[in-house]
């Protein structure tokens, strides 16, 4: 039985629960007018305790199945090979055996070019993996209808089921917040223990405070450059130029389109306009590429050579430009939102005052929206950051270290991205030098993240 299957008749079972659970709940109160008892919950929990019952254990059972299933298979078809072959194949050829087996399993390899213990092992992996399937699939099954059936049982009156549904679902949400906390912690600590690596074979001082970008390493030690140069401020200034001009394009545009449509635009353009704005938020990045690449860069080379300046075919001016364009509904959006949230009595308030809609927006609900709009600006920063399609397409990969924005640079994913591309080998500086990228990136970001948090908390507390 395939995984969907038994999902779908685990979510029948779960259901059925609810229902069961609900009908034998209203059954033990009594009808209407005529209570022979009175529940300690309402009736729907009592429902929602056995489907609970019925589906968290057996969806465990599958999880954790499903995860030691191939694993165990492996290990008895490997059990079953002659033991003189086994020994007479190193770790690396039984893995690839093991490949090979799996692929026969699959199809992936015609039977006929392996021999005769490939395809015995082949067909006890099928073997195998039916009987596993079949055994998961009672268990499962089993597990729930038994679940359900427990529930069913004890539903009395003073059943607390409102308590135990609720304590389920705190235990779910606590499980979700840990796994999000150690799946962070798990990127970070990934990401450090490489860099340690990397600044073992690369002084730190050269990687920080280095002018010069290139990472290819030689072939022999005899050749120039052999050891390569991992100067990382050339990629941190082109990151901070092309991000610069996004802003710059972003925020006013982002924010007196969303000041527009929450304090000036009516109902039906305010309908009409804010999908068609937010439209900009859908579109794939390698689309805005490949408009900066064919649409925008010759528009700002020939706009430049009409007027006397030299232009490079892949600009910083570009990339940033566009990048703009593409951050434009997160500010936008989430400033709307914020100045939607602020309370009609500030308004009002200012008009009783005497203040005009201009001022009041000014003085007022900009200001109390603030925080808001902050937040709103830091995530389109760190969004225009972490952007890598259009810098590669738009701007190039070369290294420069300038801050005219009519030459081509580079960013730190982009290096990130083409460093780690392609087969490599994670012995060299070469590879390593994308985590040590990625980490300062992450503290760079980290940074701004507690500069902004400061800036709003002390606003909050000016105007609370």
């Amino acid at each position: 039985m395939q995984i969907s299957t038994l999902l779908l008749i685990l979510s029948l079972i779960v259901l059925g629960a609810y229902y069961l659970g609900l009908r034998r709940s209203l059954q033990v109160a009594g009808r209407p007018g005529k209570r022979k008892h009175t529940l300690h919950s309402l009736p729907s929990y009592y429902g929602l305790l056995a489907a609970l019952w019925s589906g968290i254990p057996a969806a465990l059972i599958i999880v954790f199945w499903v995860a030691a299933q191939n694993t165990v298979i492996t290990r008895l078809v490997v059990d079953a090979l002659p033991p003189e072959y086994i020994a007479s194949v190193g770790a690396d050829e039984l893995t690839l055996v093991i490949n090979d087996i799996k692929n026969l399993a699959s199809g992936n390899i015609i039977s006929g070019q392996s021999g005769p213990m490939m395809q015995a092992a082949a067909e006890r992996y099928l073997h195998l993996q039916s009987i596993s399937r079949l055994a998961l699939a009672m268990v499962v099954i089993a597990l729930a209808i038994a679940g359900m059936a427990v529930i069913w049982w004890r539903i009395t009156p003073g059943l607390r089921a409102r308590n135990q549904v609720e304590a389920i679902i705190k235990a779910a949400l606590i499980l979700c917040s840990t796994i999000a906390i150690l799946t962070t912690i798990g990127i970070v600590l990934s990401v450090l223990f490489e860099s340690i690596r990397f600044f073992k074979m690369v002084p730190f001082t050269e990687f920080a405070f280095g002018l010069d970008w290139s990472p290819q390493i030689a072939i022999r030690a005899d050749q120039q450059a052999s050891s390569g140069a991992f100067g990382v401020i050339p990629l941190f200034a082109g990151t901070l130029l092309i991000s610069t001009i996004a802003m710059i394009v972003a925020v006013p545009i982002g924010l007196m389109s969303a000041i527009y449509l929450s304090e000036y635009a009516d109902k039906k353009v305010r309908a009409i306009a804010k999908p068609l704005l937010e439209v900009l938020a859908g579109i794939p990045t390698v689309v805005y590429g490949v408009f900066a690449a064919l649409t925008v860069a010759p528009f700002v080379r020939e706009s430049g050579e009409w007027i006397g300046l030299s232009v490079a075919s892949e600009s910083a001016l570009a990339a940033g430009l566009v990048m703009g364009i593409m951050i434009i509904p997160f500010i936008s959006s989430l400033s709307d939102d914020v100045i939607n949230s602020v309370p009609q009595s500030l308004r009002d308030g200012a008009y009783g005052l005497g203040a005009t809609r201009s001022e009041t927006i000014k003085q007022v609900v900009i200001p109390a929206a603030l925080p808001g709009i902050v937040g709103g600006i830091l995530l389109a920063v760190s969004r225009a950051i972490g952007e890598t399609m259009i810098v590669v397409m738009a701007a190039g990969l070369a290294a420069n270290l300038t801050a005219n924005p009519l030459e081509a640079v580079t960013t730190v994913t982009v290096q990130i991205v083409t460093l780690l591309v392609g087969d490599q080998e994670f012995d060299s500086a070469k590879t390593l030098a994308a985590f040590a990228l990625g980490l300062l990136l992450f503290i760079v970001t980290l940074c701004l993240n507690v500069i902004a948090l400061h800036v709003v908390r002390r606003y909050r507390e000016q105007y609370e």
